[in-house]
Order: C-alpha cells, then structure tokens, then sequence
C-alpha cells in the first residue's frame, strides 16, 4: 500500500508541479506570484460578472423571494 502512496507523491512532486519550480528560484516577489496574481484577477473579474448578473435578475423581478424554497419546508 506504501508504493501506492509513493506513486501520487512522485505523480505530484516529479510532474504535475515541475513547472512551478521555476518560480522557486527567482529573486522577485513580483514574478515569483504572477501565478497567484492571475488567479486572483480571474477571481476577482468572475466575482464581478457574477454580481453584475444577479442584479440583473434582481431587477427584472426574476428571483423567488419566498420564505420557504422548497415544497416540503
């Protein structure tokens, strides 16, 4: 059962997160989060849209506001 173990953790460490080692060894803080940065924008923009659609909805009265949503409450 160890060798199983073992497999995912070469699977992860030797080739799945090979391309983040390059990050590893930079002297910027900037450069070396550019990743976490894009995410975090992606996030933030997705974020945005998805509010911007809610209200949408919100305004056109779409929306069940009833107490209970379900049948069965």
């Amino acid at each position: 059962m160890s060798k199983f173990f073992y497999g995912i953790e070469d699977l992860f460490v030797n080739y799945l997160f090979a391309p983040y080692d390059v990050f590893r060894f930079m002297e910027n803080w900037w450069s070396s989060n550019l990743v976490n940065w894009v995410f975090a924008i992606i996030g933030f923009v997705a974020m945005v849209y998805w509010m911007k659609e809610l209200k949408i909805f919100n305004d056109n009265g779409e929306e069940d506001k009833s107490i209970s949503s379900h049948s069965y409450l």
